[in-house]
């Protein structure tokens, strides 16, 4: 009865009751595309498409000027672009390397070790959870610049190390590694750097995965240390460059823009793609015990 009910609600091949899925889920899959069609349209519309009323969707005739003339005013400013490029790639893959990391030990010790206030400083990580980046934005800021840390790498790297939210994820699987295979490791001779990285980290590899993404869109998105702590304009972010397009209200920036906006949101959306099947995993055995 199993096999049977089985063969007809989750064949091996394609089968004609099939049908109902695809017709429901490829039109919400194609809907669900367009703002990314949009964003792609939209950085390669010369200026009188994006002003064309009533406006198009598709562009008409592609261009490359809104690019060309991103990477003209950088170098026309005193920094060249590659600059801008660069401090993102190192803030970006100094942050994202190290909260993984920190976010694996720590959900380890909260998990697996037994310490005073465990519950207690676990529960001030969810409480976190509850306040938004700008409402610790003055402490941040006395930290930063009590501590000498302005105008460095350090101010663009230290706000973001820190996420609850990760931390709370991860632990979810850590607690679901079994406590006897952790012993069995130990009898053998294992010390705890060799149980983390050799047991622990790789069976919660779709958790850090998916860490790692988060903070990578918060990373990779991040102007405010730009704005607040980092005053050398070699020392300012991709992200920082990008943003002074998007706010500005000139109607010829229009183009450039939305060029910013497309060079921002693609190495997103290519560490998803990458990475989705590894997020999939993270979302259906969150819950499981």
């Amino acid at each position: 009865m199993a096999n049977f009910f089985g063969s007809r609600s989750n064949p091996k091949k394609f089968a004609a009751s099939q049908i109902k899925f695809y017709a429901l889920l490829i039109p919400l899959s194609l809907f669900m595309l367009l703002p990314v069609v949009f964003i792609i349209n939209q950085a390669f519309k010369p200026m009188d498409e994006l002003y064309r009323f009533p406006p198009t969707f598709i562009v008409q005739r592609p261009t490359t000027l809104n690019f060309q003339y991103i990477f003209g005013i950088a170098d026309a400013s005193g920094v060249p672009l590659i600059r801008y490029l660069v401090n993102s790639f190192i803030v970006t893959a100094i942050t994202v390397t190290s909260s993984i990391f920190l976010t694996a030990m720590t959900a380890y010790a909260f998990s697996k070790k037994k310490f005073r206030a465990r519950a207690w400083l676990f529960r001030i990580n969810q409480a976190a959870l509850m306040f938004v980046p700008i409402a610790v934005a003055v402490p941040r800021y006395l930290v930063i610049i009590n501590t000498g840390m302005e105008n460095t790498y350090w101010a663009h790297i230290l706000p973001l190390l820190a996420m609850p939210v990760g931390l709370f994820l991860v632990k979810q699987f850590v607690d679901q590694v079994p406590d006897e295979i952790l012993e069995a490791a130990r009898i053998d001779g294992a010390g705890e750097i060799a149980v983390m990285f050799r047991i622990v980290f790789p069976q919660i590899g779709p958790a850090l995965a998916t860490v790692g993404i988060l903070c990578f869109q918060v990373v990779w998105n991040a102007v405010e240390s730009s704005n607040i702590y980092v005053i050398d304009e070699t020392l300012k972010t991709f992200a920082f460059y990008l943003n002074t397009f998007a706010v500005d209200q000139n109607p010829a920036m229009a183009g450039m823009a939305a060029a910013a906006g497309f060079i921002m949101f693609m190495p997103n959306l290519i560490i998803f793609i990458a990475l989705q099947s590894r997020v999939m995993n993270t979302m259906s055995h969150s819950g499981i015990k």
